[in-house]
């Protein structure tokens, strides 16, 4: 059965878009949502009116995907999550948490239901997660689980390199490195006499 969607429809198409669908399909999902209107004549000539406006609107909503995809791009957004032993879930991380995370942390609005996640999350540590902006713009993101009551300074800990802990023995070695062999035999042998001066 052909149809015109009147919104975007995932695996389907845009706003305007004249699509063959399974007639259960339409009948039972697209129409009563409003989603979509039978391709009849008298709608097919209405299309033909709105078909400028439609496109404008497409394009403003590309440009704005753009914009947003640039912003999430390569970021991490962290979810807290009750996880047992080595890092196992009790669950999973939902595409609508990740939504919510992205809203909290990085601003822009997303669409859970416009997620490719892969697999599902069940463990801790870094996710990647791919965001369908508006048809063809997408972005990925990085979905960092860690255990919850973490808290603020343990997400930020697990965010950051560590750099300062692999400079501190150096420092701490130094003095060690720069005693001198001879010097430490003369004080033994200092410690020897000392040691002998009372019996004489």
């Amino acid at each position: 059965m052909k149809v015109i969607l009147t919104q975007e429809v995932k695996g389907k198409g845009h706003e305007g878009d004249v699509v063959d669908v399974a007639r259960g399909y339409a009948a039972n999902y697209l129409l009563p949502r409003k989603m979509a209107v039978a391709a009849t004549t008298g709608n097919l000539k209405q299309l033909e009116a709105r078909m400028s406006n439609i496109e404008k609107r497409n394009n403003a909503r590309r440009t704005d995907a753009e914009g947003i995809a640039q912003v999430l791009n390569g970021k991490t957004i962290v979810i807290e999550a009750k996880a047992g032993e080595e890092g196992k879930l009790f669950g999973s991380v939902t595409t609508l948490m990740i939504e919510e995370a992205i809203g909290s942390q990085l601003g822009p609005d997303v669409d859970h239901r416009k997620m490719d996640v892969g697999h599902p999350i069940k463990t801790t540590g870094d996710h990647p997660v791919i965001v369908v902006v508006f048809g063809e713009v997408k972005a990925e993101v990085v979905v960092r689980v860690v255990p919850e009551g973490a808290g603020a300074q343990a997400i930020a800990t697990a965010a950051a390199p560590v750099e300062v802990a692999d400079e501190a023995p150096v420092e701490t070695e130094e003095p060690l490195e720069v005693v001198d062999a001879e010097a430490v035999e003369a004080v033994e042998a200092d410690d020897a006499d000392d040691a002998e001066a009372p019996e004489a």
